[in-house]
């Protein structure tokens, strides 16, 4: 009787422990089960963020350029004068030197001179127009012939046409064109250093140069 009751409570334990077992096994297997469930169902998406940020001060960093030289045009010119005398006519011949800078001032840039979407931006650049108005050197100014006395009227006067003539020769459309193309490189240039891929230049009032 003793060896039966015995028997009983080794069997009752046994099975407690096998039943714990069982629930283990079972409690595992769920947990893989669901796992496997979650790893097959789930997807992954891969975002590619194509957005590129110019900030404030990078925009500021540009603008602060100021002048911005894109074509300087070296040139001189020889211009006369002559007056009538009774006996013998005075002459005066000077010759006069000067450099005409042509680019852009980028103090007169839009509000909306610059806009970025993405990996495109666009570009609004003032007109390329004469930097410096003062371009004769008057240090290098010389008078070539002068026969008879002449007073400031005069010198002034061949000073404004050698600066009339200068103008003519060298503001001129073939070099505003190179100037504009010279302008469009550098600043195509700073915007790809940037990491820009399509970037849009124009010239206030002009047509836009675009990225193919």
């Amino acid at each position: 009787m003793e060896i039966r009751k015995t028997l009983l409570e080794i069997l009752k334990k046994s099975w407690w422990q096998i039943s714990l077992t069982i629930i283990g096994i079972i409690a595992v297997l769920s947990v893989l089960s669901w796992l496997r469930n979650t790893i097959e169902t789930a997807s992954v998406e891969i975002v590619s963020d194509n957005n590129i940020d110019i900030t404030p001060e990078q925009i500021q960093a540009i603008k602060a350029i100021g002048q911005w030289e894109f074509l300087a045009v070296n040139d001189e010119v020889m211009v006369d004068t002559v007056r009538k005398g009774i006996f013998s006519d005075d002459h005066l011949v000077r010759i006069y030197y000067g450099t005409l800078r042509l680019g852009i001032d980028m103090h007169r840039v839009g509000p909306q001179w610059i806009e970025a979407h993405g990996d495109t931006i666009s570009v609004t650049l003032p007109p390329v127009g004469l930097l410096d108005n003062d371009f004769i050197d008057e240090a290098r100014t010389k008078s070539f012939y002068e026969s008879g006395r002449w007073d400031k009227s005069v010198r002034n006067a061949l000073y404004r046409k050698a600066y009339d003539k200068m103008l003519s020769r060298c503001l001129t459309a073939q070099n505003v064109s190179i100037a504009e193309n010279n302008a469009d490189l550098q600043m195509r240039n700073v915007m790809k250093a940037m990491g820009f891929n399509i970037v849009t230049i124009r010239f206030a009032g002009k047509s836009e140069k675009r990225d193919k």
